[in-house]
């Protein structure tokens, strides 16, 4: 095996020079410098500064501010077929897998401290609107604050009496409520939750953190949500025995209302391509001011929508054979209620450029990623977009390093670092997830920014954000949806040079996990990375068939010798198990905005939760897992296979969970047996 990882690294260190190449990849160069001459870093943060004034909580009028502010900006740059698409939701109407989540909205919120003389305010929607946590109902309470901990299990209520007073909670306020205000009678709920773990965690103890309650528990409540400093503050006063009364007062609430969702297109030119779309995706939601997450990827896709409507009206670009279409949803719930609410939508789009956190600057301690798809739907789009921005890495790194670089793609008020983008295994979190997953089958380029010290919170400011990042971001996005856009039989030569050379590095990184695994895991793992190469190769037909580009022609496999062949070719184990195939109704990956589609069922048909999600892999997580497992389940694969192809994405799993998974998902009416059929 060393010898075989050594040979496959020295093949991938010969081709780099094909990513390496400082000739821009895929499309013209006078293509790339019309595109790098026009792209303004300025114009999009102009934009993310409007965009980020706004509470853009889902069905609120702070969304519909921001979009009609977007639909505005896109009508001004001279797109066709501007709307705000409008979907109902209410809690009860369900688009696939999604529950609809009723509009939410507040007027006003304040917390007050009633323990002194006089009162002293503490926290104010109208000042920073994240001090409510989302889909917090009115009140008017006056009580005595208890602190009860993390607040989560029954245990951190032992010796407290809660009933009628606020608790102080370590936790997000939706995991809390059910406890403190339906079992234990809490009147309302103060939480001083932080984000998810990164190396800066903690350092900030003004930070205010984006609160959620329950969308659909039966046990209404409010929360405020104060920052560490606050919480202990009050902490050390309960040490010393004082006694805290806090007033909150909330005018907020849910309602039937909608989903909107602004859209806008320019239309392809070729009359046999025309109806195919490249999509752009971002998600315009997020608590004020919310300005990397998600105002960037909202700003980067309106500068990638100005500028190439520009450019094709003066041409400088000809027009794109598919027509591109840019939508801004809420986040996942948004993009369901488009895909299931539209079927057309689903139908046209080939591939989508998804952007979610792409301006962060320098003191966000951002890594910049080009996240490939799952290994459940692989595709050469995912090429394109490295091709460009791997190009894009080497301009900036030359520029930083020497003063001097032939596109360095810097803003005149941004930084001058290199970009250092990452080429990234799958991750979930955005709507990424809801296009690539089986039901739909749509390759998403998914950008994105991770870590980022400021996400979630008061300190996600437009002031953080860099322009030059913007510039860099909407460059990668605006080449690689431009280039499927106008791809033809003459794009074909370039692209699979881009292939190729992304192909040897992904060999390499096969070889080195395949290299954490005894002998057996070690064979599945590589015959499964065979037969995902096999899948993207065929993947450019999706796009470009072979009757428009006139050439049989596919990428080569990477090999050692004809080892990688042959493994993919070793029979499978179990071939007279059961088949799994996943039902064509529901749509949808099944965690999706604030519902969970599966432990709901679950729940529903007295189903124990599987293992398989709380499985922790070597590269992946439960939810990773689980999503996949639904992917795999394709009509040709038994459990066996399903299991090996998940293990070959994010570690070795007991085929038990998987089985047990499965039976799961049968048992809901997800998927069904294909009986007495041997795996193709």
């Amino acid at each position: 095996m060393t010898r075989f990882l050594v040979l496959g690294l020295a093949i991938w260190l010969s081709f780099a020079g094909f990513s390496r190449a400082q000739k821009p990849p895929l499309l013209p160069e006078k293509d790339v410098t019309a595109l790098a001459n026009e792209l303004s870093g300025e114009t999009a943060k102009r934009n993310l500064e409007s965009i980020a004034r706004f509470h853009r909580q889902r069905g609120s009028k702070g969304f519909h501010e921001a979009a009609e502010l977007v639909a505005e900006r896109l009508r001004a740059y001279g797109l066709g077929e501007v709307a705000i698409l409008q979907f109902p939701a209410d809690g009860k109407i369900f688009y696939g897998t999604q529950r609809s989540r009723p509009a939410w909205d507040l007027e006003f919120a304040a917390l007050w401290e009633s323990s002194r003389s006089a009162q002293i305010k503490l926290a104010s929607y109208e000042a920073e609107p994240i001090v409510l946590a989302e889909d917090s109902e009115s009140a008017d309470v006056t009580s005595e604050l208890v602190d009860v901990g993390a607040g989560a299990n029954e245990s951190d209520y032992i010796g407290k009496d809660v009933k009628g007073k606020l608790v102080l909670v370590s936790a997000q306020p939706g995991s809390v409520q059910d406890l403190a205000v339906g079992k234990f009678g809490a009147a309302g709920i103060i939480s001083y939750a932080q984000n998810q773990p990164t190396a800066w965690s903690r350092e900030n103890q003004d930070a205010i953190r984006w609160g959620h309650l329950e969308t659909f528990s039966p046990n209404k409540t409010f929360a405020f949500m104060v920052s560490p400093k606050m919480a202990h503050g009050f902490q050390q006063r309960f040490a010393n025995g004082e006694k805290i009364v806090l007033h909150a007062v909330v005018k907020a609430g849910q309602h039937p209302g909608h989903y909107e969702i602004v859209t806008a297109t320019i239309p392809g030119s070729d009359s046999k391509l025309k109806n195919d779309e490249i999509a752009f995706s971002c998600h315009l939601d997020h608590q004020r001011p919310g300005a990397n997450d998600n105002a960037s990827g909202c700003s980067a896709i309106l500068e990638v929508a100005r500028i190439l409507q520009k450019l094709i009206n003066e041409s400088q670009l000809a027009p794109p054979a598919r027509t591109i279409r840019f939508v801004f949803p809420p986040e996942i719930e948004g993009t369901m209620a488009l895909l299931n609410g539209k079927p057309e939508f689903a139908r046209r789009i080939k591939a989508v450029i998804h952007m979610d956190m792409v301006g962060g600057g320098p003191e966000s301690k951002a890594v910049f990623h080009v996240t490939r798809g799952p290994m459940s739907l692989p595709s050469f789009v995912h090429d394109v977009a490295w091709a460009f921005a791997d190009w894009l890495n080497d301009q900036s790194y030359q520029l930083a390093a020497t003063g001097n670089a032939a596109y360095p793609m810097v803003a005149p008020e941004g930084g001058k670092e290199p970009l250092r983008a990452e080429y990234s295994a799958y991750t979930m979190g955005s709507d990424h997830d809801v296009y690539q997953d089986s039901s739909f089958g749509i390759p998403a380029i998914y950008m994105n920014d991770w870590p980022d010290r400021f996400i979630h919170t008061n300190f996600d400011s437009a002031a953080k954000i860099d322009p030059t990042k913007l510039k860099r971001a909407a460059f990668v996005g605006a080449a690689s949806g431009y280039f499927l856009a106008k791809m033809t039989g003459a794009d074909y030569g370039a692209l699979l040079d881009a292939i190729k050379a992304n192909q040897y590095e992904r060999t390499a990184r096969a070889l080195r996990k395949a290299a954490q695994l005894p002998g057996d895991e070690n064979k599945r793992l590589l015959g499964e990375f065979v037969r995902s190469e096999q899948r993207l190769a065929m993947s450019i037909d999706s796009i470009v068939p072979v009757s428009i580009r006139g050439d049989e022609t596919r990428p080569p496999l990477p090999k050692d010798g004809d080892r990688l062949e042959q493994l993919s070719r070793q029979p499978a184990r179990g071939t007279l198990q059961p088949i799994w195939k996943r039902k064509y109704i529901p749509k949808g990956p099944l965690t999706v905005f604030g519902y969970d589609y599966f432990a709901d069922h679950a729940k529903s048909a007295g189903i124990p939760m599987p293992k398989l999600l709380d499985y922790q892999g070597l590269w992946g997580s439960g939810e990773e897992y689980a999503y996949e497992v639904l992917n795999f389940a394709d009509g040709n694969r038994n459990a066996q296979q399903i299991r090996d192809a998940v293990s070959a994405a994010y570690g070795p799993i007991p085929p038990e969970l998987v089985v047990e998974y499965l039976q799961a998902l049968e048992k809901i009416g997800l998927v069904e047996k294909v009986p007495e059929q041997r795996a193709k």
